[in-house]
């Protein structure tokens, strides 16, 4: 007997996957290039 649990994610779900940890990483990464321009600035 298999356990699905444990198996990788269909295609379908890794696609939703991909998109959404996009959706996170795009604007985390502008934000920290945004303040890295900014910080020399401060000094």
């Amino acid at each position: 007997m298999t356990d699905r649990t444990t198996s990788a994610p269909t295609g379908g779900r890794l696609v939703l996957a991909v998109v959404a940890w996009l959706w996170v990483l795009i604007p985390f990464v502008y934000g920290v290039y945004s303040l890295v321009l900014k910080v020399p600035a401060l000094f």
